[in-house]
């Protein structure tokens, strides 16, 4: 499941995946992509997993595309390699486990996307997030067209994406891009805390809350309200949502097993 371009651990039903390419800052390679998908296809029907952190080796999460191999690949090449991005977004946004992007140092281009396809961003107090496409005369990929002005609308998205300015982590963070910002040498200590935070909570109800958010913004009104009543009956019948009840009435955290 792993390979030299991607660390891959499970601890405590946390699936970590880490970018591991630093002398590059972890820009993207083939074996990286193709490993995050094998990984997260893996995870999605094992129930010991209960949440993903995206992370990355050495000084920074992720420059996206490597600018050194730029220039020297063809459109048909670069069409290519874009699929293969694409089909980690989509396998990203469709596993209906949380995944979060644990960020230091830079996170630009298309891994400033990667990080935006995630459900949760932390990010350490000294990372800066780039949409750098602008300055090598190219386009967003990786899914930033879409994602980023949804969170903070079209005007903000187009300046970034115009100027490709480094926005430090705090600014993100005010503008709802970034979940938390914690010190950097806690980065690694408040992530671990906060997916096993999240991997204590109902894994069934939680994958189908993401699910139910995701297709909020393609949906009307009508269509989530019918959306929301019929899986409400399906979170009744599991085991987590008896625990959750029998706990209330007990005065005592819930001990829930994604069941």
């Amino acid at each position: 499941m792993g390979n030299q371009h991607l660390l891959v651990e499970v601890q405590d039903r946390i699936l970590t995946l880490t970018l591991n390419r630093p002398e590059s800052l972890n820009s993207f390679s083939y074996e990286m992509l193709n490993g995050i998908t094998e990984a997260l296809n893996q995870a999605k029907n094992n129930p010991d997993i209960k949440v993903i952190v995206l992370s990355g080796a050495g000084r920074s999460f992720s420059a996206g595309g490597d600018v050194k191999t730029m220039g020297n690949v063809s459109p048909n090449a670069v069409y290519e390699h874009i699929g293969i991005l694409n089909t980690v977004i989509k396998t990203i946004r469709e596993i209906e486990k949380p995944v979060i992007a644990s960020v230091h140092g830079f996170a630009a281009g298309a891994g400033f996307n990667l990080a935006l396809a995630c459900d949760l961003i932390i990010a350490a107090d000294n990372s800066k997030f780039a949409l750098s496409f602008s300055q090598v005369g190219l386009i967003s990929d990786g899914g930033g067209s879409y994602f980023l002005p949804r969170l903070i609308g079209p005007y903000l998205a187009k300046q970034f994406f115009f100027t490709a300015e480094p926005v430090p982590a705090k600014r993100m963070y005010q503008l709802g891009v970034v979940n938390t910002v914690v010190p950097a040498e806690n980065l690694s200590e408040e992530t671990v805390k906060f997916a096993n935070k999240l991997a204590a909570g109902p894994g069934k109800a939680n994958g189908m809350m993401k699910k139910l958010i995701d297709q909020s913004f393609t949906s009307t009104l009508d269509e989530m309200l019918e959306l929301e009543r019929i899986t409400q009956p399906l979170m009744v019948a599991t085991e987590d949502h008896q625990e959750g009840v029998v706990a209330f009435k007990e005065k005592r955290k819930a001990i829930f097993t994604g069941k």
